[in-house]
This record gives structure tokens, sequence and C-alpha cells, in this order.
């Protein structure tokens, strides 16, 4: 075998890898910009200019800009989904969990600009010619199987359905962060959570 046949397998790996890393600078500018501007006013110019390339590039992976929704989106609930199989890999008492996960979401929330891209783009879904997972779903399947652990344990309030207290809970959570957004962009996201848990589990979820 040739030299120059070697190398092909090796410079065919370094354009892959190029290319995912290109996608997921492209994901990063993207979200971004429909963090700070939405839907509606962000453009593949933008997404473009954040990223320091050209629109060409842009296209060479995502079709329009649906697409580049739609893959933040998917990016959106991965992270969602890798977060709470993180918090439950911890081997935390169910009720700690159900604390430990609305904690650090709350934080992604705040701080990861997917996160708060992904929330803004469910908000505008009617405006993506794209088909968005349904919402919420996922996360309360998450926290109502939590809940229902530590009712197992005795570790709920006394009468407490974990259904229930599961949308309840998820409920309060979606709603206290989207006016955390809109009142004072999250910075007091942390505080919310911590009033929801002490309202929702009063001592049901203690660390």
């Amino acid at each position: 075998m040739s030299t120059r046949a070697r190398q092909k397998p090796a410079a065919s790996e370094l354009k892959q890898e190029r290319a995912i890393r290109t996608r997921a600078l492209i994901l990063d500018a993207a979200a971004r910009a429909f963090a700070d501007k939405g839907y509606p006013a962000t453009t593949i110019l933008d997404v473009a200019e954040l990223m320091g390339a050209t629109k060409g590039a842009v296209y060479f992976h995502f079709a329009n800009k649906n697409a580049l929704a739609a893959a933040v989106t998917e990016e959106f609930y991965a992270r969602l989904r890798a977060d709470a199989q993180q918090v439950q890999e911890q081997g935390l008492a169910p009720a700690t969990a159900v604390r430990e996960l609305l904690t650090r979401t709350g934080a992604m929330f705040r701080d990861d600009q997917v996160i708060r891209a992904g929330a803004r783009l469910q908000i505008e879904r009617s405006l993506i010619d794209a088909d968005l997972p349904v919402p919420f779903v996922g996360y309360t399947e998450t926290v109502t199987g939590l809940l229902r652990a530590a009712g197992a344990e005795g570790a709920l309030p006394a009468g407490s359905d974990p259904e229930v207290l599961g949308r309840v809970l998820v409920s309060a959570f979606f709603g206290a962060q989207h006016m955390s957004w809109v009142m004072n962009d999250r910075a007091d996201m942390a505080e919310r959570v911590e009033e929801i848990l002490a309202t929702v589990l009063p001592g049901g979820a203690a660390a």
C-alpha cells in the first residue's frame, strides 16, 4: 500500500472532525442569536457573523433557519436529558435528587446559551416550520419518576400524589424561569427555584 493510500483515511478523519467542529460552532452561534433576538428577528447572516464565517458555511450544514432552530432545540433537549442522567447516577435519595435536578436546571437556564435559546424557541414554536418535540414531557416524566420513588420511601408530604406533584412542580419551575427571564434575565433563578421547592415540597426534598 502506498504512502498516499495510507494517508487517505487520516485526511478523511480530519475533514470529518473539522465538519463536526464547524457544526458545533454554528449551533453555538445560532443559540446565542436565538436567545438574544428570538427566532423571527434572527437571520442566517447574524449566525454567520457571530461565528466569523460566511453564510455559505452555515448553509453547507443547515438548509435554512428552520433547520437551525430544530437543531438547537434538539441540543436543548439532549442537554436536559444528559444533566438529568448525571443527577440520577449520583446515587442520591430520590427526594434529594429532585432538589438537585431543579437546582442544576435552573443554573442551566441562567448560564447555558443553548438552554436559553431552546426555551425561547419553544415559546416561538408556532413561527418555526419544523417538527419540534412537545415541550415538558420528558422533564415531567423524569421528575415524576423521582417523586414516585420518594413517595415509596415516605419522603413526600402526607397524601401527596406523585403524578400531580410532578406536574405542579414542573409547571411552577418553567413558569418561574419564564418570569425570571422577562423580569431580570434570570439573574434570580436560583432564588426562584428555592422558593418553588420550599413551597411545593416543604421538607420533602431537603438535601
